[in-house]
């Protein structure tokens, strides 16, 4: 038994890396009692194609318990209802709510930026929220983050919310992309010192800004070619001696990203590999997707290829003891991941199927990093390289 004990160290390092190392971001505190400080947030939604969670997202953001915001919708071109469905919204507890219609795409430009920037200019807001069409907010979201982002003295902060699945191929599939975002949660100190500005994390489903720091960045226009624009914003802050606080909110923000596995498959294809790369320095790119996918294979295919050959009498020696640990033992691990997002853990029994199709998105992603295709439109990308300022 030694043998496949020895063989199996791997993936106990890591087990115990994720449990040991892997800190997620504190909770929000409750908002404070009594009078505050309140300042007026302009709330920023860029839209396009977004019908199915239009009215959701700005019936949530509309009924915030804050005394002083205002909420522009930018209707990036959008070719559904998202703009007619925006205009019936009511502004509720907000001062405004208005649905600004965006410009053509500028050569050079990514959509989202280039939203999130018309938005910016018409705001009149002294810190700006960018929030995404398919978040859903809490009564008291607005709150707690403004109290947490002042009594933090904070330059900027973002929200990681608990994100919704409901098909199958969501709950198999989205829990093995966040684990590999999870993994990133290491030595996340406060505030982050700007020599690692690379390890900077913000989400852009949920990112605040004080206007004034927005405006010293060059906000949107800064990261315009950036698909990855929260990260790229995230670093930009770092690099240049700002303090951006992450925290959870988990009871107040909620996501669901995609809702079919071809959803899945474009909107992470998009953006998996780009990402990554942006976050490591420019002598490792060029063979990191091609590490990261090896180490995928190894760690989460192999074992289970291993297993079905000693079934079947294929393999022979200690081949059956080593996967069976194995199998078992990640079997166990990704049903803790599935249930720690909302997902029941029968889940982890199938997590080859949706590590197969987590390691397809990134080949995808690779192949095609050069040349995203997002709702209509074609861009040709490249990743900036954050020491020369670019």
């Amino acid at each position: 038994m030694l043998g496949p004990l020895l063989w199996s160290l791997p993936w106990v390092a890591f087990l115990f890396f994720v449990v040991l190392r892997v800190r997620l971001p504190l909770e929000l505190a409750d908002p404070p009692t009594g009078p505050v400080e309140a300042p007026f947030v302009t709330v920023i939604v860029p839209a396009r194609d977004e019908e199915r969670s239009i009215a959701r997202v700005l019936g949530s953001l509309a009924a915030s318990r804050y005394p002083s915001f205002e909420i522009l919708v930018v209707d990036d071109r959008s070719a559904d209802r998202t703009a007619e469905l925006a205009r019936a919204a009511g502004p509720d507890r907000a001062r405004r709510l208005e649905v600004i219609s965006g410009e053509p795409l500028p050569e050079g430009w990514l959509g989202k930026p280039w939203a999130c920037w018309q938005g910016a200019e018409r705001a009149r807001g002294d810190l700006l929220l960018f929030a995404d069409a398919d978040t859903v907010h809490g009564p008291d979201l607005l709150r707690r983050s403004v109290g947490e982002l002042l009594r933090r003295e904070a330059d900027a902060l973002t929200v990681l919310g608990r994100q919704l699945m409901g098909t199958f191929w969501e709950r198999l599939v989205q829990p093995q992309i966040f684990m590999t975002m999870m993994v990133r949660f290491v030595d996340q100190r406060w505030p982050l010192p700007q020599r690692r500005w690379r390890s900077a994390i913000a989400n852009g489903q949920y990112l605040l800004f004080r206007r004034t720091v927005y405006d010293a960045l060059d906000g949107h226009r800064g990261v315009r070619d950036q698909v990855v624009e929260d990260q790229a914003l995230a670093q930009r802050l770092v690099r240049e001696g700002f303090r951006l606080w992450v925290g959870r909110a988990e009871d107040q923000l909620a996501t669901r990203m995609y809702q079919s596995l071809g959803e899945i498959v474009a909107g992470w294809s998009k953006n998996l590999v780009l990402g990554g790369l942006q976050s490591l320095p420019r002598w490792i790119r060029p063979v990191a997707p091609g590490l990261l996918l090896l180490t995928g294979v190894i760690l989460w295919l192999l074992p289970p290829l291993v297993l079905i050959g000693a079934v079947t009498g294929l393999l022979g020696g200690w081949s059956l003891a080593w996967s069976a640990v194995v199998v078992t033992a990640s079997a166990l691990f990704w049903a803790m991941v599935g249930v720690r997002l909302g997902v029941p853990a029968r889940y982890g029994v199938l997590y080859p199927l949706g590590a197969a199709v987590g390691s397809w998105i990134l080949i995808r992603s690779w192949r095609h990093m050069e040349r995203v295709v997002w709702k209509g439109r074609e861009y040709k990308v490249r990743i900036r390289d954050g020491d020369s300022g670019g």
